[in-house]
Protein backbone atom coordinates (compact mmCIF):
# COMPACT_ATOMS: atom_id res chain seq x y z
CA UNK A 1 0.00 0.00 0.00
CA UNK A 2 1.17 3.37 -0.95
CA UNK A 3 -0.16 6.57 0.68
CA UNK A 4 -1.09 9.51 -1.58
CA UNK A 5 -3.36 12.61 -1.30
CA UNK A 6 -6.11 10.48 -2.53
CA UNK A 7 -5.01 8.00 0.31
CA UNK A 8 -4.05 4.70 -0.01
CA UNK A 9 -3.59 3.04 -3.35
CA UNK A 10 -2.37 0.45 -5.28
CA UNK A 11 -0.63 -0.16 -8.84
CA UNK A 12 -0.57 -3.15 -10.64
CA UNK A 13 2.31 -3.63 -13.51
CA UNK A 14 1.61 -6.25 -16.06
CA UNK A 15 3.69 -8.57 -17.91
CA UNK A 16 1.46 -9.72 -20.85
CA UNK A 17 2.37 -11.62 -24.05
CA UNK A 18 1.42 -11.19 -27.18
CA UNK A 19 -1.93 -12.60 -26.92
CA UNK A 20 -2.79 -10.12 -23.61
CA UNK A 21 -2.16 -13.57 -21.63
CA UNK A 22 0.13 -12.66 -18.34
CA UNK A 23 3.13 -13.18 -17.39
CA UNK A 24 4.27 -11.64 -14.93
CA UNK A 25 2.08 -9.29 -12.48
CA UNK A 26 3.73 -7.06 -9.72
CA UNK A 27 1.67 -5.11 -7.10
CA UNK A 28 3.25 -1.64 -6.09
CA UNK A 29 2.39 0.92 -3.43
CA UNK A 30 0.63 3.62 -5.48
CA UNK A 31 3.51 6.64 -5.45
CA UNK A 32 5.86 4.24 -6.42
CA UNK A 33 7.91 5.34 -10.02
CA UNK A 34 7.06 2.59 -12.76
CA UNK A 35 9.79 2.43 -14.33
CA UNK A 36 12.09 1.57 -10.81
CA UNK A 37 9.19 -1.11 -9.20
CA UNK A 38 8.78 -2.90 -11.97
CA UNK A 39 12.34 -3.40 -13.33
CA UNK A 40 12.86 -6.65 -11.85
CA UNK A 41 9.77 -7.78 -14.30
CA UNK A 42 11.98 -7.30 -17.26
CA UNK A 43 14.29 -10.03 -15.83
CA UNK A 44 12.33 -12.92 -18.08
CA UNK A 45 12.89 -11.04 -21.28
CA UNK A 46 15.21 -12.83 -23.69
CA UNK A 47 17.33 -11.84 -26.35
CA UNK A 48 15.01 -11.22 -29.28
CA UNK A 49 11.72 -10.86 -27.43
CA UNK A 50 10.23 -6.91 -28.23
CA UNK A 51 9.63 -4.80 -24.47
CA UNK A 52 6.37 -2.66 -25.24
CA UNK A 53 5.97 0.28 -23.04
CA UNK A 54 4.33 3.47 -22.04
CA UNK A 55 6.52 6.47 -21.07
CA UNK A 56 6.57 5.85 -17.55
CA UNK A 57 9.12 3.12 -18.14
CA UNK A 58 11.20 5.43 -20.33
CA UNK A 59 14.78 5.97 -18.91
CA UNK A 60 18.20 5.15 -20.76
CA UNK A 61 18.67 2.59 -17.65
CA UNK A 62 15.85 0.32 -18.82
CA UNK A 63 16.69 0.93 -22.45
CA UNK A 64 20.33 0.23 -21.71
CA UNK A 65 19.77 -3.13 -19.74
CA UNK A 66 17.52 -4.21 -22.33
CA UNK A 67 19.73 -3.65 -24.83
CA UNK A 68 22.98 -5.82 -23.32
CA UNK A 69 20.40 -8.28 -23.23
CA UNK A 70 19.25 -8.60 -26.66
CA UNK A 71 15.79 -7.36 -26.07
CA UNK A 72 14.11 -4.96 -28.43
CA UNK A 73 12.74 -1.88 -26.40
CA UNK A 74 9.94 0.38 -28.03
CA UNK A 75 9.19 2.25 -25.14
CA UNK A 76 7.27 6.01 -26.38
CA UNK A 77 9.77 8.49 -25.15
CA UNK A 78 8.64 11.16 -22.65
CA UNK A 79 7.43 14.69 -24.63
CA UNK A 80 9.99 16.49 -23.01
CA UNK A 81 13.26 14.16 -23.25
CA UNK A 82 15.97 16.39 -24.95
CA UNK A 83 17.49 13.15 -27.13
CA UNK A 84 14.70 10.84 -28.54
CA UNK A 85 15.50 7.06 -28.93
CA UNK A 86 14.23 5.27 -31.60
CA UNK A 87 10.60 4.72 -31.91
CA UNK A 88 8.26 2.43 -34.00
CA UNK A 89 4.71 4.13 -33.57
CA UNK A 90 3.36 1.24 -35.84
CA UNK A 91 4.90 -1.11 -33.65
CA UNK A 92 3.76 0.41 -30.39
CA UNK A 93 -0.17 0.00 -31.78
CA UNK A 94 0.39 -3.76 -30.70
CA UNK A 95 0.76 -2.34 -27.02
CA UNK A 96 -2.62 -2.38 -26.74
CA UNK A 97 -2.84 -6.13 -25.62
CA UNK A 98 -1.78 -4.36 -22.60
CA UNK A 99 -4.93 -2.70 -21.96
CA UNK A 100 -7.13 -5.54 -23.07
CA UNK A 101 -5.60 -7.38 -20.45
CA UNK A 102 -6.61 -4.90 -17.58
CA UNK A 103 -9.98 -4.50 -19.55
CA UNK A 104 -10.30 -7.81 -18.72
CA UNK A 105 -9.18 -8.08 -15.06
CA UNK A 106 -11.76 -5.05 -14.36
CA UNK A 107 -14.33 -7.01 -14.55
CA UNK A 108 -13.62 -8.11 -11.13
CA UNK A 109 -14.46 -5.29 -9.59
CA UNK A 110 -13.09 -5.49 -6.38
CA UNK A 111 -9.78 -5.81 -8.69
CA UNK A 112 -10.80 -3.12 -10.45
CA UNK A 113 -11.47 -0.77 -7.60
CA UNK A 114 -9.25 -2.35 -5.11
CA UNK A 115 -11.94 -2.10 -2.09
CA UNK A 116 -9.48 -4.84 -0.54
CA UNK A 117 -7.37 -2.80 2.32
CA UNK A 118 -7.96 -5.26 5.44
CA UNK A 119 -5.44 -8.20 5.85
CA UNK A 120 -7.11 -10.76 5.60
CA UNK A 121 -9.51 -9.95 2.61
CA UNK A 122 -6.53 -8.90 0.50
CA UNK A 123 -4.75 -12.43 1.34
CA UNK A 124 -7.76 -14.31 0.15
CA UNK A 125 -8.20 -12.33 -3.10
CA UNK A 126 -4.69 -13.37 -3.30
CA UNK A 127 -5.86 -16.24 -2.67
CA UNK A 128 -8.50 -16.50 -5.40
CA UNK A 129 -5.93 -15.36 -7.93
CA UNK A 130 -3.30 -17.59 -7.51
CA UNK A 131 -6.62 -20.67 -8.07
CA UNK A 132 -7.70 -18.65 -11.24
CA UNK A 133 -4.08 -18.78 -12.71
CA UNK A 134 -4.21 -22.32 -11.81
CA UNK A 135 -7.10 -22.83 -13.20
CA UNK A 136 -5.39 -21.49 -16.33
CA UNK A 137 -2.46 -23.57 -16.65
CA UNK A 138 -5.03 -26.97 -16.29
CA UNK A 139 -7.06 -25.12 -19.42
CA UNK A 140 -3.44 -24.52 -21.05
CA UNK A 141 -4.24 -20.92 -21.74
CA UNK A 142 -1.34 -20.05 -19.80
CA UNK A 143 1.99 -21.63 -19.03
CA UNK A 144 3.20 -20.49 -15.98
CA UNK A 145 1.27 -18.89 -12.50
CA UNK A 146 2.17 -14.97 -12.51
CA UNK A 147 0.58 -14.85 -8.92
CA UNK A 148 2.58 -17.96 -7.57
CA UNK A 149 5.55 -15.76 -6.16
CA UNK A 150 3.49 -13.02 -4.84
CA UNK A 151 3.90 -13.02 -1.01
CA UNK A 152 0.48 -12.31 0.90
CA UNK A 153 0.27 -8.71 1.23
CA UNK A 154 -0.18 -8.39 5.18
CA UNK A 155 -0.04 -10.30 8.11
CA UNK A 156 -3.86 -11.70 9.22
CA UNK A 157 -4.20 -11.07 13.28
CA UNK A 158 -6.73 -13.31 15.08
CA UNK A 159 -9.23 -11.44 17.11
CA UNK A 160 -10.91 -12.79 20.20
CA UNK A 161 -14.42 -13.07 19.38
CA UNK A 162 -16.88 -13.50 22.74
CA UNK A 163 -19.81 -15.10 22.51
CA UNK A 164 -23.19 -14.46 25.09
CA UNK A 165 -26.30 -15.98 25.89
Amino acid sequence: MGRSRGGLTTKINALVDMNGLPILLKITPGQSNDGRSAADMFDSLEAGDVLLADRAYDSDALRGAMEERGVVANIKPMPNRVRHPTFSAPLYKLRNEVERFFSKIKHCRAIATRYEKAPMAANRNLAYVKAFFNWCIDQESVESNPAATIKKPAKERTRDRFHSL
